[in-house]
């Protein structure tokens, strides 16, 4: 008998500075069946990605302390790993040309559900 294909990990790194909203979020996902990673900043980001190649989506606010806000994170992402999703959010307005790639936006406040709809839809791309 053979042993069925290990199902693909559906790995989310939440990246937010609020620690309630990252909560928030990451509680939401971890419902929604995601295995969720937190990070407080882009540069914590940073290295739980080069540590953790498993990771299929990042969602991250868009202002936050740190050396790189999560626009600069996400160009950062495009560069270094094409293949992890992103979603970016803020509670403020977005060109949409600054948003890298196939990046999606979702603006504060956000629905769980649209936000669990969003991974969703780039996990099972």
């Amino acid at each position: 008998m053979q042993a069925k294909p290990a199902k693909p990990r559906r790995v989310v790194l939440i990246v937010e500075d609020e620690p309630l909203v990252r909560l928030t979020g990451a509680d939401l996902l971890a419902k929604a069946g995601f295995e969720v990673l937190e990070a407080g900043n882009a540069d914590e980001a940073l290295r739980i990605l080069e540590a953790t190649p498993e990771v299929r989506v990042v969602f991250s606010d868009v202002e936050m302390p740190g050396s790189l806000d999560g626009l600069a994170l996400a160009r950062n992402i495009c560069q270094r790993w094409p293949s992890v999703g992103i979603v970016l959010t803020s509670g403020h307005c977005i060109r949409a040309e600054t948003i890298p790639r196939e990046g999606r936006f979702l603006p504060k406040p956000y629905d769980g559900q649209a936000l669990v709809r969003q991974i969703e839809e780039i996990v099972n791309q």
